[in-house]
């Protein structure tokens, strides 16, 4: 399985194998601990999750964990079976990403406002534009 990955790796960007290995860790480690073993009362008063710059607290965000699990796990799948799938929707949804954290960082209290947004927007614009170029090159 090491020798696999590491060939996997070896034939993309860094930064395809960076979003790669998140994915998988998202989706094979920390969703389903959060998921499945961390206990719901301890949870819910501390549960956040963001949707397009949107922050859910308590119990509205326990109950899109599975969704973002679902994204996580087709994302991994994706990308480690090299379909032509994963590419539109790993742009798509890295974007969103980025409209997310200007959105959140000007909306909420514990945001760091503008600087903090276009920076955190920035980044994950330029990872969405990345993966979008790297797709022939691993589509091939």
């Amino acid at each position: 399985m090491i020798d696999s990955l590491r060939a996997w790796l070896g034939r993309h960007p860094w930064y395809v194998g960076a979003t790669f290995l998140f994915c998988a860790f998202m989706a094979l480690i920390y969703s389903p601990f959060d998921i499945l073993i961390k206990p719901l009362y301890q949870d819910i008063a501390l549960a956040e999750d963001v949707w397009f710059g949107f922050e859910l607290r308590g119990m509205q965000a326990k109950l899109t964990e599975p969704l973002h699990w679902a994204v996580y796990a087709v994302l991994a799948w994706g990308f480690w079976k090299e379909r032509t799938w994963v590419w539109p929707l790993a742009t798509i949804y890295v974007a969103q990403v980025a409209v997310a954290m200007l959105v959140w960082n000007l909306r909420e209290e514990d945001g760091g406002g503008w600087i903090m947004g276009l920076g955190a927007f920035a980044i994950f614009a330029a990872l969405s534009v990345s993966l979008w170029r790297a797709r022939p090159r691993a589509a091939s």
